[in-house]
């Protein structure tokens, strides 16, 4: 008989206090009201792992929205409910915990969501993407810590494999093929041969996902720490074009990636630089068809816009001896992430600096004066006072003038020669 594994010491350690301590107050709740309460998924995975997860999930055999009330009341907290899959999230301070009712799935056609219904714990994590993904730990006080581990996703952990649970998995939910290549990079695990091979079969059941699906894949992509290897292996695999034929996740990309961590380092580049690189060699109907297909929010949608856009007046900014108030009004219209993403895309060392020039100073440059200070000295009101304000600013980046007294001295022989 196998030893039972408990993981009550990993809880302790590897989870902060304030979710420990909740823990131990829903496991008391949900024995005081007879419900077999479960850790689940990603969290047991990592416990097993030696990392730390935040992301907290819990299965109840019972009722886990009237759980998940009781316990928000005691945290005095925030709870959301979707009573078709009889699950909440209950969110107090910077702390957030989901409870799920313990159930099984039916799905009516390929990529629809499913409906579910009541069950076990052993058929709630048989409905699971992935086995390492299919392991509970017992919170009930008699057994508290014991892994339950039905499909021997601890031996794939150790094997250091990515294989799901049934062969119609990726017929049921084709995101599953995104999210096997997720883990397999982040875990710097394999996909199992089985696995693969039903992968490549059912590739074209992405056809089935809705574009806001596929969307939050992607999305998920560009938040993992390396995203480029998730997009290489997609290619290797002929799941890429699924995304668009003429993307490719090749080591261009990969070095592009690799550069704009360095700039926003020690911080993570912004996910709209991910996706403008992502794209960058898409044209231009390509781009606006992509973007109107995955309905990306409006910022996203603007960087993606603009990134496409500014492509076309490198070879402005690649000129030598271009004034600094020229690269101002070429790039001053455009997003920060799509400026970042063009420097980081462009083969040109003097377009570069130039943009980088913007960057660091001239979008920062704007004249002291006012137009009130304009017409203390003169200057007639109407369209002249926006005039005078642009050139004093044009002025100004070009290194013409710098204090407020240039400044004055300027408007007053400006405005001296349209006397003339």
């Amino acid at each position: 008989m196998t030893k039972a594994i408990n993981l009550a010491d990993k809880i302790e350690k590897k989870l902060p206090e304030e979710l420990v301590a909740f823990i131990h107050k829903a496991r008391e709740v949900a024995a005081g009201r007879r419900e077999q309460l479960y850790i689940v998924g990603g969290v047991v995975r990592d416990l097993l792992l030696g990392q730390t997860n935040l992301d907290l999930d819990l299965v109840v055999e019972g009722n886990a929205i009237e759980l998940a009330q009781r316990l928000a009341e005691i945290k005095q907290g925030k709870i959301t409910t979707h009573t078709r899959f009889n699950t909440a999230k209950i969110q107090w301070d910077k702390w957030s915990v989901d409870l799920a009712t313990a159930r099984s799935e039916t799905y009516e056609k390929p990529g629809a969501l499913p409906k579910v219904k009541p069950s076990s714990i052993n058929n709630d994590l048989f409905r699971r993407d992935f086995t390492i993904n299919a392991m509970a730990v017992y919170l009930d006080p008699k057994c508290y810590g014991e892994l339950l581990d039905p499909y021997r996703g601890k031996d794939d952990l150790e094997s250091k494999l990515i294989r799901i649970l049934h062969e119609k998995s990726f017929i049921d939910d084709a995101t599953r093929i995104w999210r096997g290549l997720r883990y397999e990079q982040r875990l710097d695990f394999r996909l199992e041969e089985t696995t693969i091979r039903l992968l490549k079969r059912d590739i074209r059941m992405l056809d089935t996902i809705s574009a806001d699906r596929i969307r939050y894949e992607i999305e998920c992509i560009l938040q993992e720490k390396y995203p480029e290897k998730v997009f290489r292996r997609a290619d290797e695999l002929g799941v890429l074009p699924k995304l668009h034929p003429a993307l490719k996740g090749d080591g261009w990309l990969a070095g592009k990636f690799e550069e704009a961590r360095r700039i926003y380092q020690p911080d993570s580049p912004p996910m709209s630089v991910y996706l403008a690189l992502f794209v960058y060699r898409l044209n231009k109907k390509e781009t606006d068809d992509w973007i109107s297909y995955f309905r990306w929010p409006k910022s996203m949608a603007k960087t993606i816009h603009d990134t496409a856009s500014l492509k076309n007046k490198f070879s402005s900014l690649a000129k030598p001896n271009i004034k600094p108030s020229r690269i101002f009004y070429l790039l001053n219209e455009y997003s920060t992430p799509a400026i970042r993403a063009n420097s980081i895309a462009c083969e040109s060392a003097t377009a570069r600096q130039h943009i980088q020039l913007f960057l660091d100073k001239l979008r920062y440059v704007k004249p002291i004066l006012t137009g009130e200070d304009l017409k203390r000295l003169g200057v007639a009101n109407g369209r002249n006072v926006g005039t005078l304000l642009q050139q004093i600013h044009e002025a100004k980046l070009d290194g013409e003038i710098a204090t407020k007294k240039d400044e004055e001295e300027f408007v007053t022989k400006t405005a001296k020669c349209w006397q003339r």
